[in-house]
């Protein structure tokens, strides 16, 4: 069913359309993002992996989001990051996560944004551990909790809040 849905192409076009509005939500609104010592990072395109998984649990489509999950890791790591490898990894880890997670709760708005809240903390602390691992960050563990992973996911969940409903909604419009 997936092959003949409108969804085989539209779902690479509107996760690459999140990518690139991550960095014009981070550009647009940098002075109050990226105010010392707190930072906010945008992470639609988590936002969209976990929506496709979410309304994917119906068993109508069988879409292959972790390799569009790994593509997206790769422009993400060459456009954003500089460092390839570390999305690459962590964007199919939230498909799985996520996918693990829907099976044990029934999906819908509630559980979606508690679902998503797991995935952005995922996101963010396998992505410390990783700039750590390789010195590219300093912040002590208890710094990157109150100023980097405190805001983004208030920012994240809020956004899931605000989009939710229009992405169910385009979604419908893709199947």
């Amino acid at each position: 069913m997936y092959r003949l849905s409108k969804l085989r192409f539209g779902f690479p076009v509107f996760l690459f359309l999140a990518l690139f509005l991550d960095g014009a939500v981070s550009q647009v609104f940098s002075v109050q993002m990226f105010r010392y010592p707190t930072t906010m990072i945008s992470h639609l395109v988590v936002l969209w992996l976990v929506c496709g998984v979410i309304f994917e649990a119906d068993g109508a489509f069988d879409m292959p989001l972790a390799r569009w999950a790994a593509v997206a890791g790769a422009v993400f790591d060459l456009y954003y990051t500089g460092i390839f490898g570390v999305y690459v990894f962590i964007f199919p880890l939230v498909i799985y996560v996520t996918r693990q997670l829907v099976a044990w709760i029934s999906p819908n708005f509630l559980s979606g944004l508690l679902i998503y809240f797991i995935d952005i903390a995922v996101v963010e602390g396998l992505g410390y551990l990783a700039s750590r691992a390789v010195h590219l960050n300093d912040a002590a563990g208890s710094a990157f909790l109150v100023n980097t992973l405190g805001p983004t996911l208030a920012f994240n969940l809020a956004m899931f809040v605000i989009l939710y409903f229009p992405i169910r909604w385009v979604y419908n419009w893709l199947k």
